[in-house]
């Protein structure tokens, strides 16, 4: 008898919490996170409650993962010029290789969950995990003599993923380089289409042009922003934004257009933009809850937007409640562009590096350029190296410039700068110390690495080797 009081009590009590925990996530709760098995990493906390981003299927083992890796990151590792690719660990000829390190698997390398052993980059394996494979290197290059496995990722040399920044052939090319080259310009600065390139066919606006109904226009300063926007230069009107292509009757008006709007025409902003930390949340596909879990009590729920609260460095006490989409940088309707650059970024981010900027010889040049002693693209804004310029050209063969907007694209590892931003202006040594050297990235940069990857410098000693054998 007492066993069946004491299993009776169990089940109620059982159910009992599971309708509390459903009932409080049913209203906006997020006690989801009770059964988070560990600490989430810096690159995922922020969507932790979406668990089926990562948790495709519960019943899918390592496959079900390996889908929601490659559902986000996918784009990325077929950009990368990997050295490392599943194909190779497919391949039968290299079973020996998977037998001692299984990299057809991302959470091979990257388990969540795991804070006592997560390294940098989310690397949950010993940081000698290079031995296991490479134990041998230093037959091949007598450079490498001596050298510890567990400093083969963490002094500046390689990459698992992408080793184009320090590629051999690449460090040979540009040992050479000073410090500082001749002609300082961000590259794509000063770029203009191609003078037989088709033009707009849309005619610029001006404020008398705003098709907004008269109880919809607000105050007067926004349609002054508006007209002097990029917006009216190209011809779209107020109802380009703000009335749907796809309405449910003529007057239909949308008072706060979102970012799929914006995706409309900025297609690839909008998608890089969730493919970063700032919009990762609002990447189509994830969900707090789906109507198929926990007893098909939740509607679909999208996530809210990013907010300076959710972040893990750092951030501006008054900011902490702003929501982090297009309109937040560009404004609602002025779209500034020279704010979003450098003055967005200050308004959330408090961490040294921020703060350091207005001291830095980077800004120092945007100051410069800004008195006109300077040609245009000259100065180095926080956009200049975190959301860096790429030439891009569309089907019909219109070449156009696109600004990346995923701000940690080339920030993890750091050496991703190297091609798209710092090699404009520096020598490669230099870069590469300058990248190395954690004193100088938090000071923003002001003064000279004390830091020094020998990647050249071994470079250089086979480049010398090779003449003196050539000369025999």
């Amino acid at each position: 008898m007492r066993n069946k009081i004491l299993w009776l009590v169990w089940v109620t009590a059982t159910l009992a919490g599971g309708v509390a925990v459903a009932a409080v996530m049913y209203y906006g709760g997020d006690l989801r996170s009770v059964f988070l098995i560990g600490k989430t990493t810096s690159g995922h906390h922020q969507i932790e409650m979406a668990c089926d981003a990562c948790h495709t299927d519960m019943f899918g083992g390592i496959d079900a993962l390996q889908k929601g890796c490659v559902t986000c990151h996918g784009d990325e590792l077929k950009a990368a010029n990997d050295s490392h690719p599943r194909s190779k660990f497919v391949d039968p000829r290299n079973a020996d290789r998977v037998a001692v390190l299984d990299a057809r698997y991302c959470v091979t390398c990257h388990r969540e969950h795991q804070p006592g052993i997560t390294n940098a980059m989310a690397v949950t394996l010993p940081t000698d995990y290079c031995a296991l494979c490479h134990q041998d290197v230093a037959k091949n290059r007598p450079s490498h003599e001596g050298l510890a496995f567990d400093t083969c990722g963490n002094s500046g040399c390689h990459n698992f993923h992408d080793n184009r920044a320090l590629y051999e052939d690449f460090l040979e090319k540009r040992h050479g380089e000073p410090d500082f080259k001749e002609i300082l310009l961000v590259a794509l600065s000063n770029w203009t289409p191609p003078a037989d390139q088709p033009k707009p066919a849309r005619k610029a606006l001006a404020a008398l042009d705003a098709d907004a109904p008269a109880d919809r226009r607000g105050a007067l300063k926004h349609t002054a922003d508006w007209a002097l926007s990029g917006h009216a230069a190209a011809g779209v009107n107020c109802s380009g934004c703000h009335q749907p292509r796809k309405r449910t009757r003529p007057d239909e008006w949308v008072e706060a257009p979102g970012a799929k709007v914006c995706a409309t025409c900025h297609t690839a902003e909008a998608k890089t933009f969730t493919e970063g930390k700032h919009g990762m949340r609002q990447r189509d596909g994830l969900w707090v809850s789906r109507k198929d879990d926990f007893l098909g009590l939740f509607e679909d729920k999208g996530l809210p937007p990013m907010t300076p609260a959710l972040a893990r460095i750092p951030m501006q006490d008054d900011a902490h409640a702003t929501a982090l989409t297009c309109n937040t940088c560009h404004g609602a309707h002025k779209y500034d562009v020279k704010f979003a650059q450098i003055e967005a970024c200050e308004s959330c981010h408090a961490d040294d590096h921020t703060k350091a900027f207005r001291m830095s010889p980077h800004n120092a040049l945007v100051d410069r350029e800004a008195s006109g002693d300077l040609p245009k693209g000259s100065g180095v804004t926080c956009a200049t190296c975190h959301m860096p310029k790429h030439l891009v050209r569309d089907d019909y063969g219109t070449e156009k410039i696109f600004v990346t907007h995923n701000q940690n694209d080339n920030l993890r590892p750091n050496e991703k700068m190297i091609r798209t931003v710092c090699a404009d202006c520096h020598g490669l040594r230099f870069t590469i110390d300058a990248l190395a050297d954690p004193a100088l990235i938090k000071n923003n940069f002001k003064g000279k690495p004390a830091h020094h990857v020998e990647s050249i410098d071994w470079v250089e000693n086979r480049m010398r080797e090779r003449a003196r054998r050539q000369q025999q």
